[in-house]
């Protein structure tokens, strides 16, 4: 538009703008809306899924609709190998992958969290991540322009199989899939199985196909995908725990408004705590729903077996005392010594 050839047009323009100043609402500004998009790897319809949505609700109605939160689930937009590099380069603004994927980012030590019988109940787990431990360790994600919000789970995951896995022996030769982790590769391996590296979105088709026999999983995450449809043994061996870390991309992060910000976060700490609250429900309730199916056969372990399983896995702790760190390992065994003694007491 030439201005100087048409003046009246001009004023017209400027007094329409500024009728329209008028006629806003007390309080709105011109203030673009923030958009940020989370994109995760699951369904919608489990623990992290749901918390996801909880978190979107909370932050749009913090922030009074300045944020949108766009979920994107289900591997939609990324895939487990895609996910973290799309976030350090801004294509997606946050994230809750398992912990185990830090470690091909450089990060090792979150691997402390895929030893097998680490951990022998949910309440260690949330004094570690809430703690000191948790607290450095996203802190190690910030060189790699990534910012820690908080760690969510899924709770403890089982072994699900073409074949029955009730003793160490039966994993010898079989092919499980896992996550990019060494600590969940030497597990296996410790077991006599065979460990695959697979995308969380391509399990279904490989275990249909017999590329893989089997992986493991929470209960939630084997229901939603509908693993059970062709895992024909599911093992409620309880011998990790999922853990999820929620991030952001730290350039993005520290380039909000103050006060945005610290919605968000209130946002994120309520929905932490809806998370960690359905978790365990979810799981049993998925439990309850493949046992329904009738197309697996669920194996409970008994204590005395639960006991063969971990002494045969103990020795990937001491293998990776020199990688994840012997002190960081020792710090998560006191912490657990403090809780089962607080129980004792009880």
């Amino acid at each position: 538009m030439r201005f100087s050839l048409y003046p009246r047009q001009f004023v017209r323009t400027v007094l329409a703008a500024v009728v329209a100043c008028l006629m806003l609402p007390s309080g709105a500004s011109f203030a673009q809306t923030i958009t940020i998009k989370f994109s995760h790897v699951v369904a919608s319809d489990t623990p992290k899924g749901k918390a996801a949505e909880k978190f979107k609700q909370l932050a749009e109605a913090a922030t009074k609709g300045r944020v949108k939160v766009e979920i994107y689930p289900n591997s939609q937009l990324y895939k487990d190998g895609d996910e973290l590099e799309a976030l350090q380069r801004g294509a997606v603004h946050m994230l809750a992958p398992s912990v185990s994927k830090f470690g091909p980012l450089g990060v090792r030590d979150f691997e402390v969290f895929d030893l097998p019988y680490l951990f022998d109940n949910a309440e260690t787990v949330y004094r570690v991540t809430d703690g000191d431990v948790g607290r450095k360790l996203m802190a190690k994600l910030e060189p790699k322009g990534i910012r820690g919000l908080a760690f969510w789970d899924n709770g403890f995951k089982q072994f699900s199989c073409s074949k029955p896995l009730r003793k160490p022996a039966d994993f010898r030769g079989v092919k499980l899939r896992i996550q990019s982790s060494k600590v969940l590769a030497a597990t296996v391996r410790q077991l006599g199985g065979v460990p695959q590296v697979m995308a969380f979105s391509e399990v279904y088709t490989a275990m249909q196909q017999g590329v893989v026999d089997g992986a493991e999983n929470p209960v939630s995450n084997l229901y939603t995908q509908k693993m059970h449809e062709v895992q024909k043994h599911l093992t409620i061996s309880d011998h990790s725990y999922l853990v999820y870390a929620v991030i952001v991309n730290r350039k993005f992060w520290d380039g909000l408004p103050p006060d945005i910000r610290a919605a968000l976060e209130g946002a994120m700490t309520d929905a932490t705590r809806y998370e960690r609250a359905i978790a365990a429900k979810e799981n049993a309730d998925a439990l309850a729903l493949v046992k329904q199916a009738g197309t697996t056969e669920v194996y409970a372990l008994d204590p005395k077996q639960r006991d063969e399983w971990k002494q045969a896995l103990l020795p990937v702790h001491k293998e990776f005392e020199s990688t994840i760190g012997r002190d960081l390992i020792q710090s998560i065994y006191a912490v657990a010594a403090q809780v089962e003694q607080e129980r004792r007491k009880k």
